[in-house]
């Protein structure tokens, strides 16, 4: 099993699209790369921890490979806006990529110049090692899932 980290926005829409796909057989939405510990939802939506909305995902790389996912990813955001993803603006709300595996680096960064070809304007999702992520308050775990047709970001 590998592990990653994406932020995509409102990370509600990103955990229940990622379910959607075969070969991620885990989820969990946080806080990832900010600076304060073990952040509140109301303390990362001020903008001021430095955190930014992510989903962790754990996935069966003999089923999808990192590329594959991460083509998937791109399709769901607008990886040329900072801070900001549809209606959403701060930036708990930016794109980013947190690795775990130094090797998954360049796997990275291949999709992102693959992708940067479909935009005239850069590519600003962050790419970073994960420095820290805290879990999110138990009610937004799968939130759309407990509650369908919820907010989102996402068209599925």
């Amino acid at each position: 099993m590998k592990e990653i980290y994406l932020a995509g926005g409102c990370f509600w829409g990103v955990e229940a699209y990622m379910n959607t796909i075969d070969g991620v057989v885990e989820t969990m939405v946080g806080y990832a790369n900010g600076h304060v510990e073990n952040p509140t939802y109301r303390q990362v939506t001020t903008s001021a921890t430095g955190h930014a909305e992510t989903c962790y995902i754990k996935y069966d790389e003999s089923i999808i490979s990192l590329e594959e996912l991460l083509n998937k990813f791109w399709k769901v955001i607008d990886p040329t806006v900072k801070d900001r993803q549809g209606p959403d603006f701060g930036s708990h709300y930016r794109t980013g990529i947190y690795y775990v595996d130094d090797d998954d680096l360049n796997t990275i960064l291949k999709s992102k110049e693959k992708q940067q070809t479909n935009y005239k304007d850069p590519i600003v999702t962050e790419i970073e090692p994960l420095k820290n992520f805290y879990k999110a308050e138990e009610y937004h775990q799968n939130y759309l899932r407990k509650n369908p047709g919820g907010y989102c970001h996402i068209k599925f």
